[in-house]
């Protein structure tokens, strides 16, 4: 007698598959697929308990197509397996796939959160050069650029959600089934190509996971075995009022044991199987908070709040070196405390108090009307003291659509590679990657990408050649939030101080300091005003020979930059309620990075 196998879903063994799925409202649970002429009625499953059914299928094996045939009453419902890890299309049938199968350790691991730098990638448009008209790009085509991104500098990759979803062009916020890879992106086999190549080159792979809705269209997950309440989602939903999100009445129910499992064994495959390096999960607060959609006083969702702590509390057990990122939105310090604290345990959040200012400052048309101090008030912002549990950005999915553009159109608008528009854009890069946090850019950002994101149109790689300047700058400051030169380490340190900032010629000044080298601070000095500045008087708390490692006004950043000087003058009178002083030119709309 062959033994039913463990797990969930179509589990393969040596002697065959076992099919195991959860539908306790079903009177009678059929399987039907590739490997019994689709006979609908003949392979039924047995009762286990709790809702759950099984069978072992010795003849059925990987690559077989396959649907359960669930009975309820008198409804028979045609249903894909919820745990299914490979899709022929959203709304098609299962594929049985060992993601196991040949499983080798890459043994990579993170390099420190206080040296990541992000950048977040759409697969489906990141790269369509090669691929048929119509076709969207895929893991393949992406792979292709990994060598620009680790020229780049990028040392982590945040996907944008590629679960399965409904056609081929989608921001993958939609997922209809949550376990598969979306299949016109390459499917399970694609993305296991893509991990390992960008593991080879010292890049890690953060998923972004949907656990607070499913769908909301072509999702089997919906009335999954025919019971609901008040013509709501059924037994992986909330049937209340606890329903509702932005995205219509398809909340998990995070009250079931069985929702919870479901979305844990989720996060491990991502993990686990396809060895990712961290989870961003997409807008925790609607797991958390019943209202978490609305700017209204938090409503707690203890249920959902405790799956998150339980879910994190595994994972960083299991997994110490992978980061785990909430984009919750509230700016909430729970939500990165410590778990022995009754804190959430994220090692960082997003948050939109960075973007909205600096956003705001640059694209301000009139100096006089430039609010500097929102800049200094959101900058140094901090939850729990921890300056890297904050993630910071200039420009996001969200930033660059819904109603909004590029930041260089947003300052611009019908001339996004004008003066203003390079200028100002880059001073928000100047102040991305040195000021306190875990930069993240939005892909193509680091070659002035106009216009609207959307799902359809493509990246336009030809302007990596158009502003190779712009693009250098970038690679230029990535490489000092690392530290890769040796003289910028007090960028990747906690330590962060306001030496000066004057509302009147809006120039800010301050010091990212690592503990480990606490004399060695590293200072930037911001102009946020069209002014070219010269002989600039800024009070030093000490002394020392003060060189420019980064100088914005470099016309081979671009031709339509500031030429400045690269000298400090060192005074040792005191200035500003400081011992000592130096002068400098500032650029226009644009910044200098000094070190000792």
């Amino acid at each position: 007698m062959v033994k039913v196998l463990n797990g969930m879903g179509a589990i393969v063994g040596p002697d065959g598959v076992t099919f195991r799925v959860w539908a306790p409202n079903a009177n009678k649970v059929c399987l039907m697929g590739s490997f019994n002429d689709w006979d609908d009625t003949s392979l039924m499953l047995n009762q286990e308990g709790d809702g759950y059914w099984a069978v072992h299928v010795e003849n059925a094996q990987e690559g077989d197509e396959y649907k359960y045939v669930i009975t309820n009453g008198e409804k028979i419902f045609y249903r894909n397996d919820p745990y299914a890890k490979k899709m022929n299309h959203s709304n098609g049938n299962g594929i049985i796939i060992d993601l196991y199968k040949d499983w080798e350790d890459h043994e990579f691991h993170t390099c420190s959160f206080n040296v990541l730098v992000i950048y977040e990638m759409h697969v489906g448009t990141f790269n369509r050069n090669g691929v048929e008209n119509g076709q969207v790009g895929n893991f393949y085509t992406a792979v292709e650029k990994l060598d620009y991104l680790k020229d780049l500098g990028i040392n982590a990759i945040e996907l944008m959600p590629i679960m399965e979803f409904p056609g081929d062009n989608s921001w993958g916020y939609n997922p209809s089934q949550p376990f598969a890879v979306e299949t016109s992106y390459g499917g399970p086999e694609g993305l296991k190509h893509f991990i390992f190549e960008a593991h080879i080159r010292g890049i890690a792979v953060i998923m972004d996971v949907v656990y607070n809705h499913f769908g909301p269209s072509e999702t089997d997950l919906w009335q999954f075995d025919g019971w609901e309440e008040n013509g709501l989602g059924g037994i992986y939903f909330y049937n209340d009022y606890r329903a509702k999100t932005p995205w219509g009445e398809n909340r998990p129910d995070y009250g079931r044991k069985e929702v919870r499992v479901f979305l844990r064994d989720n996060a491990m495959m991502w993990l686990e199987a396809y060895q990712c390096d961290g989870l961003r999960f997409d807008a925790t607060a609607i797991i958390r908070l019943i209202n978490g959609y609305e700017n209204t006083e938090n409503v707690l969702l203890e249920e959902g709040f405790n799956f998150l702590r339980d879910l994190n509390t595994e994972l960083r057990e299991k997994f110490p070196q992978k980061i785990l990122i909430a984009e919750d939105l509230k700016a909430d310090p729970v939500v990165t405390a410590p778990l022995n604290s009754n804190g959430l345990g994220f090692h960082s959040q997003w948050g939109i108090g960075f973007v909205h200012s600096l956003r705001n400052v640059l694209t301000e048309r009139s100096d006089e009307q430039r609010n500097l101090q929102s800049v200094v008030d959101s900058v140094f912002e901090t939850f729990n003291n921890d300056v890297f549990q904050r993630i910071i950005f200039t420009e996001s999915h969200d930033q660059v659509a819904n109603g909004a553009s590029r930041l260089p159109e947003e300052i611009q608008a019908g001339e996004a590679d004008g003066e203003f528009a390079k200028k100002k854009s880059t001073l928000g890069a100047i102040t991305l990657f040195t000021a306190p946090g875990i930069p993240i850019i939005f892909q193509g950002q680091e070659f002035l990408s106009f216009g609207k994101f959307d799902d359809v149109t493509p990246l336009d790689w030809e302007m990596t050649k158009n502003f190779n300047g712009i693009n250098k700058m970038y690679r230029d400051l990535i490489r000092l939030r690392k530290a890769e030169n040796g003289r910028s380490k007090g960028l990747t340190g906690s330590g962060t101080k306001i030496l000066h900032y004057n509302e009147d010629n809006l120039v800010l000044v301050y010091a990212r300091v690592h503990s480990a080298i606490p004399d060695q601070p590293v200072i930037s000095i911001l102009n946020f005003s069209h002014e070219l500045i010269r002989g600039y008087r800024i009070g030093m708390e000490a002394s020392g020979d003060w060189q420019v490692i980064f100088n914005s006004g470099w016309k081979g950043y671009d031709e339509d930059f500031s030429e400045v000087d690269l000298v400090v003058v060192k005074e040792q009178e005191g200035f500003d309620s400081k011992p000592f002083s130096i002068l400098v030119d500032i650029p226009s709309y644009g910044g200098i990075i000094l070190a000792r």
